[in-house]
Parts: C-alpha cells; sequence; structure tokens
C-alpha cells in the first residue's frame, strides 16, 4: 500500500500530527512536566491512557487518504506518493 505525502502534518514514527497545534503542544509539555510517558500510554494503570501529544491527528476516511488535527480541526488530503512523483 502505497503512502501518503501531508504537508501540514508530519510523522515521526508514533503517528500523524498537526505541524501548527504540536509545536503549541511541545512547549505546554515543556512548561509543565509530567509522570513519565510509560505511566501514561500502552498498559498503565489506568483504563484511559492519555497520549503524550494531544496534537495526534486521526483518518477521516476508510481509504486513510485524509487527517484531522483533533485540536483546529484541520484537514488536509494526502498526495500519494505515486502522484508526487
Amino acid at each position: 500500500m502505497p503512502g501518503h505525502v501531508f504537508r501540514f502534518f508530519k510523522n515521526d514514527g508514533f503517528g500523524w500530527q498537526c505541524l501548527k497545534c504540536a509545536a503549541a503542544v511541545d512547549v505546554d509539555n515543556e512548561a509543565h512536566p509530567a509522570a513519565s510517558r510509560l505511566m501514561r500510554e500502552g498498559e498503565a494503570e489506568s483504563k484511559t491512557p492519555v497520549f503524550s501529544s494531544r496534537a495526534i491527528a486521526r483518518w477521516v476516511d476508510r481509504s486513510k487518504g485524509v487527517l484531522e488535527c483533533p485540536i483546529c480541526g484541520g484537514r488536509e488530503r494526502g498526495i500519494s506518493e505515486d502522484e508526487d512523483s
């Protein structure tokens, strides 16, 4: 399955993030350090884990071609890597 290229979202291996909101969340996280990520994600004590970045986007469609930011609501349709070349 070919990937997509996005201008306003990035993927550092932890999920797609809105560039604008991820920068704001990173600044907020540095100002207010919290418990270790280990204690918040995955098999944490809580049944409702909180991800280290609230700016992780979600797919809008089944074909996984459109991303939406949960913070600002920004959407972008990715360009197929095949179309990009």
